[in-house]
């Protein structure tokens, strides 16, 4: 297979992808046309639209992970079940056109990912670690034992805040919000000291009405309990390692360190192109 290639990251909300000639990454791309929004388009022509225009001429090869590979997306594409070496990925890839590739996600008997199978295969050659946490939408917290994925749990905390801040009486009303971290890290030790959150959530309201609580800080206090929640509530084996955004690998860091754990960092786009090579270079 040549150098040149393209790696696509295709979720529920965006599409966003990388090409590479001659093993450089040269163009990237980005749009609000995830499988969650494609609307009165398919995949395969939204792959027309974007995509195809790079391949252009040669048929360049493409490696896409995510949703993609949901019964929303283009095609439905196996789990892999856990324990796995992510090394299997490149024998497992689902081919929904010529030269077009989609990465199967994982499974537990309990949980599924998509898409965060090929950061994990991306980190574990950047950054080596037993512990791995994705945060995000659906969090995960994988561990790893001798290079293969053992376990790993979900937990909906970014789609939890969303909800809350804007289908929920905690929301409703609210000024615009800004940055508080003094309210974050009040939140997220309340979080991290009860870890339970069905009794804590309505305090993001009842904090404010009784005047302890900005009106402006909800989002960041209810940010940093759903976080500090999360970490209190974590299996973890050693030292972890965030792969992600910086800003939301940084919240994430605060919650580990009022925790007392270590955390190594990653950035997410790193990984994942990375772990898009990793196969590529493994059906060479």
């Amino acid at each position: 297979m040549s150098e040149s290639y393209i790696a696509v990251d295709w979720g529920s909300t965006h599409l966003r992808a990388w090409l590479y000639r001659d093993g450089q990454c040269v163009d990237s791309l980005q749009f609000p046309c995830g499988v969650g929004r494609l609307e009165e388009q398919t995949a395969r022509e939204a792959f027309d639209k974007y995509i195809e225009p790079w391949r252009k001429p040669g048929g360049v090869p493409v490696v896409m992970a995510g949703m993609i590979g949901s019964d929303a997306g283009w095609q439905p594409v196996p789990y892999l079940a856990c324990p796995v070496s992510l090394h299997e990925l490149s024998v497992q890839l689902y081919e929904v056109a010529p030269q077009v590739w989609i990465v199967p996600g994982l499974k537990t008997s309990r949980n599924v990912m998509r898409g965060e199978e090929t950061q994990l295969l991306g980190a574990m050659q950047l950054a080596p670690a037993s512990c791995y946490v994705l945060p995000g939408t659906h969090s995960k917290c994988v561990r790893v034992v001798n290079g293969a994925v053992s376990h790993f749990s979900t937990a909906m905390t970014g789609e939890l805040h969303h909800v809350l801040m804007n289908h929920s009486l905690i929301g409703k009303g609210l000024p615009e919000q800004r940055d508080d971290n003094v309210a974050f890290q009040a939140g997220l030790q309340r979080g991290l000291d009860t870890p339970p959150l069905v009794n804590q959530l309505f305090e993001a309201r009842a904090t404010r009405v009784l005047g302890e609580l900005p009106s402006e800080s909800v989002s960041d206090w209810l940010s940093g309990l759903l976080i500090g929640a999360e970490v209190a509530a974590m299996e973890r084996a050693g030292n972890v390692t965030l792969v992600g955004g910086k800003a939301l690998c940084r919240r994430y860091r605060q919650a580990f360190e009022k925790a007392g754990i270590t955390a190594d960092e990653i950035a997410g786009d790193a990984a994942f192109q990375q772990g898009i090579r990793s196969i590529l270079d493994a059906r060479r």
